[in-house]
């Protein structure tokens, strides 16, 4: 389990404003928001940032990902080239074989956002239904939040897709469905995590904090103490 921040938590800064908060926040890992490190901006330059930050970034997101073979390997050579280990997307049903296939060929993992209750990926039931007849590189990026508004169980769907759990968005909400700093609000976020290492799922955990967007530091600080409380303060 590694801990690490969405970085569209920090969605007002720069990128290397937001590694620098990120150091500063005792956090060594990262999951780049695409507005943040666009595929097309230098990547050299921007993995020396993160190398002189002592910052790791492990996945980005999230691609919207279309069934046009020059575009999407124009994005997995991108993934390759800085060194990702997941592309979490929000990808059109038709392209998903062509998505399984390149993964494949260049060992990245796509994990399918399950982005709010409109949404055609909504239902950690419906993307197992596509990803189980796929290879295990394309599973599922799991947003606590949306899925709890969805109305389904984070803990089942972690049990039901196991190793397709690619990548977790650590979030909370309230009985009304608003976001709130972790740990206030109905989310088992306790539980999701004794899950995860009870099932030794080796992947990346981004705190991805929405409320506040203009100053999320404070509630940013208040969900590692928490995180902190429960032993998940691991770098």
């Amino acid at each position: 389990m590694r801990l690490g921040i969405q970085s569209y938590s920090l969605r007002k800064m720069s990128y290397k404003n937001v590694l620098e908060t990120i150091k500063q926040l005792g956090i060594f890992y990262v999951e780049a928001y695409p507005k943040h490190f666009p595929p097309n901006d230098s990547i050299k330059e921007v993995l020396k940032l993160h190398k002189d930050l002592g910052i790791k970034i492990v996945a980005h997101g999230v691609n919207h990902m279309k069934n046009n073979e020059k575009e999407l390997r124009n994005l997995f050579d991108f993934a390759s080239n800085a060194e990702l280990e997941v592309l979490t997307a929000d990808p059109d049903e038709d392209a998903l074989n062509l998505i399984n296939d390149l993964a494949k060929e260049y060992n990245v993992k796509v994990a399918i956002h399950n982005h709010g209750p409109n949404h055609r990926w909504g239902s950690f039931k419906r993307i197992n239904e596509f990803v189980n007849k796929l290879d295990y590189r394309v599973g599922m990026c799991l947003d606590l939040a949306h899925l709890v508004r969805y109305g389904e169980n984070p803990i089942e769907a972690i049990e039901a897709l196991s190793n397709r759990i690619h990548d977790v968005h650590l979030k909370d909400v309230d009985k009304n469905g608003n976001d709130v700093i972790l740990g206030t609000g109905v989310v088992d976020v306790k539980g999701v995590l004794s899950k995860i290492k009870e099932m030794k799922i080796d992947i990346p955990i981004m705190i991805e904090y929405e409320p506040d967007p203009d100053n999320p530091i404070p509630g940013i600080k208040k969900s590692l103490e928490y995180l902190k409380k429960l032993g998940i303060n691991e770098p």
